[in-house]
């Protein structure tokens, strides 16, 4: 297992590598140039002097060549250092480490909530019959097909504007004031959660069916297992492989997908910072979550890796 995981980081970081130069590449194409939007944002009128112009580029490090700079910023990154903001001169790391927590606690409690409740709803209507799969069905796909940000629109409308049961938007955080925090938690939360929880849902009544039928669990029963014991040891786990693919997936889309929710709900997390970063030519900023963005994803698919090996040693011993 040990082999197995240092093989897994390896190729992570191969991944992380490529990851890497693709999106410093990427950003070079961008239309626009940083010291213009720069020099616009510092209160300037009229037209910009081609020094002053000259003078901004050389202190962002754009009048260098593109190679130099990629030397130079793949070193930084083994130092920690993801460059710093073009737009308000902060560490790009200092940005991140603001925003990333917020996100990954939002992410974590939706992903904690869907897994759980995507797989009790899902095993348990596949044991139910033809009646209970297809209300599944019905309420999966209304949960997969609505956009989230008519989901979140709802909810504010809802629970903020018509029951006033929640706050609609904004953030506090949790040492401020923990209760507030929890509450303006709930509405994102939910908005995000029902779409994952009815694709995890409908993947585990898949599977749960699928794996019903196999010879192993025929052979379970005839051994006089009862049904409970059948269904845990010899049903669910063998079913949970293909979930777990579907959730990592999903997951770490979530990490850097979350900007429409983050906007309905002010709530300040990682995709706000990258849609900021874009719209200001930020380069660093563009880089860093981007970068951050693809190690987590990378390092998710490792844990579900892992995960397989414990589910299945087959995966293991492959």
């Amino acid at each position: 297992m040990f082999t197995f995981i240092l093989k897994r980081l390896a190729v992570g970081l191969g991944l992380l590598y490529i990851v890497v130069t693709l999106v410093f590449l990427a950003v070079q194409t961008v239309p626009g140039d940083p010291a213009l939007i720069v020099l616009s944002g510092t209160g300037n009128s009229g037209e910009i002097s081609p020094e002053a112009l000259a003078a901004t580029r050389e202190q962002l490090g754009l009048d260098r060549p593109v190679i130099v700079q990629y030397v130079d910023y793949v070193a930084g990154l083994f130092r920690g250092d993801l460059g710093t903001s073009f737009d308000n001169r902060q560490p790009v790391s200092d940005l991140l480490a603001a925003r990333l927590p917020n996100t990954l606690e939002l992410v974590g409690i939706v992903s904690v909530i869907a897994i759980a409740a995507g797989i009790a709803i899902g095993s348990r209507t596949a044991r139910r019959g033809t009646a209970a799969n297809t209300g599944l069905s019905f309420f999966t796909s209304l949960g997969i097909s609505a956009p989230v940000y008519v989901l979140g629109t709802v909810l504010v409308f809802v629970f903020s504007v018509t029951l006033k049961w929640l706050p609609a938007g904004g953030f506090t955080s949790w040492a401020e004031d923990p209760v507030r925090h929890l509450q303006l938690l709930i509405l994102p939360v939910t908005a995000i959660a029902i779409g994952l929880t009815s694709v995890i849902a409908r993947v585990t009544r898949s599977s749960v069916a699928e794996t019903t039928e196999q010879d192993w669990v025929r052979t379970s029963r005839a051994l006089g297992l009862s049904e409970p014991v059948v269904f845990r040891t010899a049903v669910l786990r063998n079913s949970l492989t293909p979930v777990a693919t579907i959730a990592a997936l999903e997951i770490g889309i979530l990490i850097g997908s979350t900007v429409l929710v983050e906007r309905v709900f002010s709530w300040p997390g990682l995709s706000t910072l990258l849609v900021e970063g874009v719209s200001t030519r930020d380069y660093p900023v563009i880089q860093g979550v981007i970068i951050v963005t693809a190690a987590l994803f990378i390092l998710i698919n490792i844990v579900v890796d892992v995960l397989y090996g414990v589910l299945d040693p087959r995966a293991r011993q492959s």
